[in-house]
């Protein structure tokens, strides 16, 4: 029985069903050929979105930042904000290029790790291929999405935890298995151009490293921590990374009264000669960075600044087997500049790599901003230009967007802005240096020590009795104006 249903001017539902029959079905023929052709000419790749068929799968390998094209640079004028404006890294400046200056590393737990989780507030990134679990599959597939935006960025580093990317597991034989699982596929992605800029081991997250790791008062732990850190130590030299970090953030205490600090720095220094006897036993000739940072978790870290750790150094004999690796956020911490960091350790041949980052002057904890502000880019490029540049170390982008900012493009805004700011920074301190200016006004405030007796006294030869004498003869000193002002006027002309 078919069911006939007529409008009042008399049409017939059943006779107009029939008469366009045909017609759909030719139109569902020219769509499915449209289709067809579609497929044929440019074949899909499927977003990293676990609501799509093509993310069922822990190997999925297609495109996980569809919408965004390759970064280049456009210069000063373009309004792209997904475009560098000052960043160009084959212009070369200073003898250099750009590229060689910077050594630009994107930081794997900030980037792909960061969830915007605060002390008050839970995670607010769900990024599209983040299943919240910390498998080895899920941990797999935020490798594949790392080395695309890296690809993407046009960078050639990256830095990175062992547990940020691997997960842990019941025991260390299990944990070490999972690790070598991701970095046998990171050692695929990274093909010929990419390596790590440094590695490091994560000894601060578990319930285990709560009284520090090579600080520890238990043994026990101790062992784990070396351990960890050998396995560490082996990874970033397969992976042919330039550098491997120390970071003591449990390294420390909270209260004297139940601390021997005495035995827990020996402690340190013997795991530290530890780790320089391992790395010449394995081949790996990389440079080892201590990572200065005066507190947050600890009360009091050990390596408290540049200044506090070169002293550490120097006291155990390792003075000559590491570097420091330098973040701006953490010098702020200790009450210095980033500048005065950085030139306290170029001083003492200790400038190894700079995690490139900035802390809010009206929030007093490690916020690990990406860096904005050019007149502080401007200095930290000094400092990098006096050095003669960073190399085997470089700019790795210890930094994370902040809990509000939640899209995929937000994550290359950031380091676009952060390599931006930084290569103002570098064009800046050549107008400096072209101009002449600064250098001649530092040069003259200290001339006078270019005399016979400044000499003497340079060389060491400046005796307690030679010197009243000359004290003496000259009478009073004039002592004439430092141009404080003067120097801030041409600094920020540079700007």
């Amino acid at each position: 029985m078919i069911l006939t249903t007529k409008f009042d001017d008399g049409v017939n539902l059943h006779e107009i069903g029939k008469r366009w029959r045909p017609r759909r079905l030719l139109l569902l023929l020219l769509c499915l050929n449209a289709v067809s052709s579609l497929v044929i000419a440019s074949p899909q790749t499927c977003p990293a979105d676990l609501s799509t068929k093509c993310a069922d799968s822990g190997e999925w390998e297609g495109e996980f930042f569809p919408g965004i094209p390759t970064i280049k640079y456009e210069g000063p004028s373009s309004k792209n904000p997904l475009s560098f404006k000052w960043y160009n890294a084959n212009e070369e400046i200073l003898g250099k290029t750009m590229k060689d200056w910077m050594r630009f590393s994107v930081a794997f737990w900030h980037t792909f790790r960061g969830s915007g989780a605060d002390p008050f507030g839970s995670a607010t990134k769900n990024w599209p291929w983040e299943d919240g679990t910390n498998s080895l599959a899920m941990a797999k597939r935020r490798m594949r999405a790392n080395f695309e935006f890296i690809k993407k960025l046009g960078v050639d580093l990256w830095c990175f935890h062992d547990r940020d990317i691997a997960p842990d597991a019941e025991t260390l034989e299990e944990t070490n298995k999972n690790l070598d699982e991701v970095v046998a596929l990171a050692k695929k992605l990274q093909g010929t151009k990419i390596h790590p800029l440094w590695g490091t081991a994560q000894l601060f997250l578990h319930p285990r490293y709560m009284h520090g790791g090579a600080t520890s008062s238990e043994v026990g732990v101790y062992a784990y921590a070396a351990a960890q850190v050998k396995k560490a130590l082996e990874v970033t030299h397969y992976l042919g990374g330039e550098n491997y970090v120390f970071w003591g953030g449990r390294e420390g205490y909270q209260t004297l009264l139940n601390t021997d600090m005495g035995r827990e720095l020996d402690h340190m220094a013997r795991f530290l000669e530890a780790a320089v006897a391992y790395k010449k036993k394995i081949g790996f000739n990389g440079t080892l960075l201590i990572e200065p940072k005066p507190q947050e978790p600890t009360k009091h870290q050990y390596d408290w600044d540049a200044a506090t750790s070169a002293n550490f150094l120097r006291k155990y004999g390792l003075i000559d087997e590491f570097k420091l690796n330098i973040e701006c956020n953490h010098a702020t911490l200790s009450g210095h500049s980033c500048h005065h960091e950085l030139e306290t350790a170029r001083i003492n041949g200790l400038l190894g790599n700079i995690d490139a980052n900035t802390g809010d002057p009206q929030v007093g904890w490690d916020t690990d901003q990406f860096l904005t502000d050019i007149s502080e880019a401007t200095m930290v490029m000094l400092s990098v230009v006096r050095n003669g540049g960073l190399a085997p170390g470089g700019f790795n982008f210890d930094a994370k967007l902040r809990r509000e900012s939640t899209d995929v493009e937000d994550l290359f805004i950031a380091h676009i802005s952060g390599m931006d700011t930084l290569a103002r920074g570098l064009r800046n301190v050549a107008k400096l240096i072209e101009d002449g200016s600064l250098d001649d006004l530092v040069r003259k405030r200290y001339q006078s020590f270019d005399s016979e007796i400044g000499a003497a006294i340079e060389a060491g030869k400046g005796d307690f009795e030679m010197l009243e004498k000359k004290a003496m003869e000259w009478g009073e000193p004039k002592v004439p104006s430092a141009k404080q002002e003067l120097a801030e006027m041409i600094f920020q002309s540079a700007l």
